[in-house]
């Protein structure tokens, strides 16, 4: 006899575990099925794996710092395995502590792949058996996997999707990464960090291209200081593989070259893990890989609800798992209000860190405001100057008529840190007054939020 569920869960990622927890505490009783890893993607082959493998470059790059702050470190060096090693151990705590909040919210786990047979019907082939289940409600939280583009997909031995880069056959010697988004300028600065010669090839006209303009040049400035190459406007048209190596064709400025690697990693974007779900047979629609939803991921079949990067842009775990909290809410009979997408955080843990929220200067103009534009660098903030992280910079970006916080964007150290303080202003729905009327703790990194405020309406005390 099948299973019976309030709610369904397909996928234990951040949007799905955290929207099966919610479920629960809210009375649901609530199934969630993974046919891989508890924590989904993010905590075993994303978000927290790769944060791990960073800042071990970050210490290493410190170390090579140490004679400027009045310390010394003799041969400076790195064991990869151990790194790996150390990066695998975060994730396998991380994934399961998961385990341990979905039985603590007695949300019953089921181990197998998914499929919908019929509206408020599953069948879950596990290893043993085929198990059937029913629910009122069914979340998709099936997640996304790395894009392969045609002659560039990943082989694992000298081609790599961001799993292997995460678990590494060899210390890249010269390094391409396909793609500058946040995924692969994060394991360039990584790679590039421990030695290799690193250069990035982005197709768009400048690194990190969802970014600021601004933000970007100040970012792809300090790249290229650290000794990576930056090539933009630029497509790898081939790959030739060798046993040792990879011979890149790379068109760029209208001239096409070979150039000698010894290892590629393409991060070339993500695609919907749609597939063998039984979605085209309850009709949800998919566009380009990615069900789509209104904004309360709602698919128009009833009962059937899509959440995180399954449901398409931003690819964010944050934004998966507040959508997940929002659809268990929703199910549950509450009143939620949908996300905003302007509002959503982004964070990239390259160095220098960037992050922002809300409108670009340039997006801000092209949607038709009058914008008032404040920044502040780092050079004159005390306490980044304490630390030796002088460059960088904060930037907002207000309307001029209302004085709205539309945007804020930054690059420096800490950034991913500071960046909340805006994102809560635009929650409150502030303007410029309120962040003007906030004490800001001395000496802080946060100072310079207050500074690049001031600084839209030529009120800057320190620049």
């Amino acid at each position: 006899m099948a299973q019976s569920f309030d709610m369904v869960v397909i996928g234990s990622g951040p949007g799905g575990y955290v929207c099966a927890i919610r479920g629960a505490q809210l009375g649901l009783k609530v199934a969630c099925i993974e046919r891989e890893h508890l924590g989904g993607i993010c905590l075993n082959w994303g978000c927290i794996p790769t944060k791990a493998l960073l800042r071990s470059a970050e210490v290493f790059h410190l170390m090579h710092r140490a004679k400027e702050f009045g310390l010394s470190v003799e041969k400076a060096g790195y064991d990869l395995d151990a790194v790996v090693q150390r990066s695998r151990g975060v994730a396998k705590q991380l994934a399961g502590g998961v385990g341990h909040l979905l039985k603590k919210n007695k949300v019953t786990v089921i181990m197998g792949e998914a499929t919908l047979t019929a509206p408020g019907k599953i069948s879950v082939k596990t290893d043993k058996g085929t198990e059937e289940v029913t629910a009122k409600n069914i979340v998709l939280a099936t997640g996304a996997r790395a894009r392969d583009l045609p002659g560039l997909e990943a082989d694992g031995k000298r081609v790599w999707s961001y799993k292997h880069a995460l678990v590494p056959a060899h210390m890249p010697k010269k390094l391409l990464v396909i793609g500058s988004g946040a995924i692969g300028i994060e394991f360039a600065s990584f790679f590039n960090t421990l030695g290799a010669d690193t250069t990035v090839v982005e197709v768009m006209d400048r690194v990190l291209p969802v970014e600021d303009a601004e933000i970007s040049a100040l970012a792809k400035k300090q790249f290229v200081k650290q000794g990576m190459k930056i090539m933009e406007k630029a497509t790898v048209k081939s790959l030739d593989r060798k046993a040792d190596k990879v011979i890149a064709t790379i068109e760029s400025g209208g001239k096409t070259e070979a150039q000698e690697f010894d290892t590629v990693i393409s991060a070339v974007g993500i695609v919907g893990n749609v597939e063998n779900l039984g979605l085209e047979k309850l009709g949800a629609k998919i566009d380009r890989t990615h069900v789509v939803t209104d904004e309360y991921c709602r698919t128009g079949v009833e009962g059937l609800y899509a959440i995180g990067d399954v449901a398409g842009a931003p690819w964010l775990a944050h934004k998966a798992s507040h959508e997940g909290v929002m659809v268990a809410e929703l199910i549950a009979g509450g009143h939620p209000h949908p996300i905003k997408p302007n509002s959503i955080p982004g964070c990239t843990y390259c160095n220098p860190q960037v992050a922002s929220v809300g409108l670009t200067e340039e997006k801000a103009k092209a949607a038709g405001y009058q914008v008032k534009v404040g920044r502040f660098p780092f050079i004159g903030n005390g306490k980044a100057i304490a630390l030796g992280e002088p460059e960088g910079l904060v930037k907002t970006v207000f309307d001029a008529k209302t004085g709205e916080l539309l945007g804020a964007h930054m690059v420096g150290a800490e950034v991913t840190e500071l960046i909340q303080g805006y994102v809560v202003g635009r929650t409150l729905e502030t303007t410029e007054a309120e962040l003007m009327e906030t004490v800001f703790p001395h000496p802080t990194l946060s100072e310079m939020m207050h500074e690049a405020t001031l600084s839209a309406y030529g009120r800057a005390i320190h620049f």
